[in-house]
């Protein structure tokens, strides 16, 4: 197993475990662990096709087969790499914010160990994708993510965060949300490959904006007021 304790739920646990984790998550967002279990209890149809994905793809088999973790003992040598590759820039957004990536909860909610790796994949490539993109960390940021990781996942979960993160905003917040960072994230979502059927220890020592090339992938759009 790759998360914790695996706990099976019948429908109707599901459904309560889905309504609280999104009630409490709603009253304090910094509960990471409410928004782990809400996506989880919600997004099984979700990561079902996310994992189908990765099996007609030769790089995400090869994560499915492998099943490399986003931890520190694995990805430590990040740390290492010059700022310009991948794997360099990576580890300058995380140090500069003082996060380690052993920090994620563990997966409870499903059903089978493969889906069960698939679900904490998707949570720890989280600051790949920050890093990809260039998105800072706060409201706004962690919004426009979600909605990529609606386009690339179409996980209830993720869209719900974005209703809940919007409402946060201030008049300022918000028009700068819709005007540049919200039509940004859609097209971001749509134009960049499949995200989670990439092997992106692999690539760590490429150059970051070689990836980003390859890939697909748009940065967000330079803005002093975030």
């Amino acid at each position: 197993m790759v998360g914790g304790v695996r706990i099976q739920l019948n429908r109707w646990q599901q459904a309560a475990v889905a309504l609280g984790s999104a009630v409490g998550a709603l009253l304090d967002p910094r509960r990471a662990d409410l928004i782990a279990a809400l996506g989880e209890t919600t997004g099984k149809p979700a990561f079902e096709r996310v994992l189908e994905r990765m099996k007609k793809s030769a790089e995400g088999r090869a994560v499915l087969m492998e099943r490399p973790r986003v931890l520190s003992s694995e990805v430590g040598h990040a740390w290492d790499l010059p700022s310009n590759t991948f794997g360099g820039a990576y580890a300058n957004f995380m140090g500069s914010r003082n996060f380690s990536p052993d920090d994620r909860p563990p997966v409870r909610f499903m059903d089978t160990e493969e889906l069960e790796y698939v679900a904490m994949r998707a949570r720890e490539v989280h600051d790949f994708w920050h890093t990809l993109f260039g998105l800072p960390t706060n409201l706004i940021g962690e919004s426009a993510l979600k909605v990529i990781e609606f386009e690339q996942m179409h996980l209830p979960m993720c869209m719900l965060s974005v209703l809940g993160g919007t409402a946060r905003f201030n008049e300022k917040q918000r028009k700068l949300f819709f005007q540049h960072y919200f039509p940004w994230s859609i097209r971001a979502g749509m134009q960049c490959t499949d995200l989670m059927c990439i092997y992106y220890e692999r690539h760590f020592h490429e150059d970051l904006n070689d990836v980003r090339a390859k890939w697909g992938i748009i940065p967000a759009p330079p803005s002093s007021q975030v």
